[in-house]
């Protein structure tokens, strides 16, 4: 049934601009009618075609939407909360004639080519992530000379949580393949995962095939995401950016490289290090491998864990650190905050410039220690 965006959802300000997609613009939306928070995710106007012709960055909604209802039980997978086609070509749409399918992603695909020969984009409402729990729009330097790391145990709990996401996936057959910071989201103890529109469905490929692609999914998870967040580097021994994301560059993003260097991350864990090295030679078959990999390098650092016990010393000594990075956490808050305040009362109408001048030595402060933070 056709009906009108403006009375369904309020869409507000575009939140992908610190890391633009190939195929889509997202924006902060609400659904009206629960009130709930959402990412709108729909198709750039240069991907339509004049003659109706169904372009991948078309279809890819479709896949997209397929894969999130089949991974609905991952507690790491972003949810879908809508999907359908809408009239509008503004770039920010805000108003015209749409047409939901709520969850329904088998009708959402039936009318594809009715709706594409129309004109009409697609569209998803997805859950909406804080862009401050983004891994790139945190860790990503503001001047040449800065590099942060995650600390080795949140990066071990954000690697185990992402091996069980990937263990789920691969046993229904599939593959993520898009391993890039952008995609990544973590406050520090939850992992979420966005972006399902370049990954695979293996459904008729070969064993040979289906074998390669587990394997390429896990040494893209430790080239594209775990080298970064443990060393603060990309892959490519750059400083971190966004990566391309056209459907060519999925596959071929990370295939030559087989190899990590971690000249720049020295106290690293061998452990770990070892099991890096691991993936990137496309030595690790699964997730299983990589998880059971990933189990003992966790036991060194004081976890215990079903196949992997570790000594009462190293757990004691990891509930110590586990406590002092939750501390830390909420003193950079309070830092963020502190400095926001100052910042805030440094512009205020008719204050002295005695006054001024000092909230505003505070705001360079505050920013010198944010710079030079433990914790992205």
């Amino acid at each position: 049934m056709v009906q009108v965006l403006s009375e369904h959802y309020q869409i507000d300000h575009f939140n992908d601009t610190f890391a633009l997609g190939h195929y889509a613009r997202v924006l902060d939306g609400l659904q009206l009618q629960n009130r709930l928070s959402v990412a709108f995710k729909v198709l750039r106007n240069e991907h339509l075609s004049p003659d109706g012709d169904i372009r991948w960055e078309y279809r890819a909604f479709i896949n997209e939407a397929d894969l999130l209802t089949r991974l609905g039980n991952s507690p790491q997978v972003v949810k879908l909360y809508d999907c359908g086609y809408l009239a509008s070509f503004q770039e920010a749409p805000s108003d015209g004639e749409f047409v939901s399918f709520a969850t329904d992603v088998r009708q959402f695909g039936a009318v594809i080519a009715d709706y594409a020969e129309k004109g009409w984009r697609p569209y998803l409402a997805l859950q909406n992530l804080p862009r401050a729990h983004n891994l790139l729009y945190l860790m990503k330097p503001n001047r040449p000379d800065v590099r942060w790391r995650l600390p080795t145990e949140e990066g071990l709990a954000l690697a185990f949580q992402f091996g069980q996401m990937l263990k789920l996936a691969h046993s229904a057959g599939v593959v993520y393949l898009d391993h890039k910071l952008e995609h990544v989201y973590w406050d520090g103890a939850v992992l979420r995962v966005i972006d399902f529109n370049s990954s695979r469905l293996l459904e008729g490929f070969s064993a040979n095939e289906h074998a390669q692609y587990l394997r390429m999914d896990v040494h893209n998870l430790c080239v594209g995401i775990l080298y970064p967040i443990f060393t603060g580097l990309s892959p490519q021994k750059t400083s971190l950016r966004p990566m391309p994301s056209g459907l060519s560059e999925v596959e071929s993003r990370y295939q030559d490289i087989t190899a990590l260097d971690f000249g720049v991350e020295p106290s690293l864990s061998p452990a770990l290090q070892a099991l890096l090295q691991r993936g990137a030679a496309k030595q690790l078959e699964s997730a299983d491998q990589f998880l059971d990999g990933l189990a003992e390098v966790c036991a060194l650092h004081g976890w215990d864990l079903p196949k992997q016990h570790t000594t009462p010393n190293n757990r004691a000594a990891r509930d110590h650190m586990r406590e002092g990075l939750k501390k830390l956490r909420g003193g950079q808050d309070q830092i963020r905050e502190a400095r926001d305040l100052f910042r805030d009362a440094a512009i205020m109408d008719g204050i002295t410039s005695d006054l001024e001048d000092e909230l505003r030595r505070l705001v360079k402060a505050a920013n010198e220690m944010l710079t030079h933070r433990v914790i992205p």
